[in-house]
Parts: structure tokens; C-alpha cells; sequence
């Protein structure tokens, strides 16, 4: 693989999995996070606030794992297939809305369309250059 595409199949991944990470910024600030990322105020029962943040540390997860496989080769289909089918979820419940209730969700809705088209670019690149491919496997380094 050449040394320009590792470093933009990087670059990639490391800012997708920081975006994608944003969320978790309900853990602090979920009325700022949410008008931020969404246009909507907080809610107020409790149990939907702790549901946010709870989502919040799980797009964190995800964005963490993002940046771990643009550093380790052999975690970024795992990585990359995860966040394709967990985005495409949210797009689908996001077409399942009126337009004008998911109209403050636009940013989001075009990052995830974004993403979700340059991983799958990633994981088609390591599917074309796999292992056998580049003379040996991509251990897991912790």
C-alpha cells in the first residue's frame, strides 16, 4: 500500500471517529450537545436525559474505535462495518420522521452519509489489498 493512502485512509478515519465521537458531549452538556448537533432542546424527564448520555459514551466508543483502527489495519473492517450499519440505523429512524421534525438533524444526517461512504471505501480498499495481499496479516497490537 502506498505511504499517500495509509496516510489519507488515517487522516480518515481519525477525523471520522472524532466527529462521530461528538455525542459524548451530553455526558457534560447535553442541552448544548443536542442543540449543537440537532437543533432540539434537552429533555427534561430524567430517564431520556440518562438514555442521551448513554448514547453519547456509546458514540464515543464507536469514534474511539474509528481512531484505533486508523492505527491498526486489522480492526478497521470490524470498526468501519459497525459504524456503517450503526449510521445507517440512524438514517433510516431519521427517514422514519416528518421533514420538519428531523430538519434540525441535517448536519448529522449528511456527516453519516459522508462516512458511510468513505468507509465503505475503506473496507472495500483492505478487502482489495487483504492480508494475502500485502504478504502477511496485521496483528493485533495492544
Amino acid at each position: 500500500m502506498t505511504l499517500t493512502i495509509e496516510r489519507t485512509i488515517r487522516w480518515t478515519l481519525v477525523i471520522l471517529g472524532v466527529v462521530t465521537a461528538l455525542p459524548a458531549l451530553a455526558l457534560i452538556s447535553p442541552g448544548r450537545a443536542l442543540e449543537f448537533s440537532y437543533g432540539i432542546a434537552p429533555p427534561s424527564d430524567p430517564m431520556a436525559l440518562a438514555l442521551l448520555r448513554h448514547r453519547g459514551i456509546l458514540q464515543a466508543a464507536l469514534g474511539a474505535a474509528l481512531v484505533w483502527a486508523a492505527f491498526h489495519p486489522a480492526v478497521r473492517v470490524p470498526a468501519a462495518v459497525t459504524a456503517i450499519v450503526t449510521k445507517s440505523v440512524f438514517l433510516g429512524l431519521m427517514a422514519a420522521l416528518p421533514a420538519a421534525v428531523r430538519a434540525g438533524a441535517t448536519p448529522g444526517i449528511l456527516f453519516d452519509i459522508v462516512a458511510i461512504v468513505l468507509l465503505a471505501a475503506v473496507t472495500l480498499h483492505h478487502a482489495l489489498t487483504g492480508p494475502s495481499r500485502r504478504g502477511g496479516g496485521d496483528p493485533i497490537r495492544l
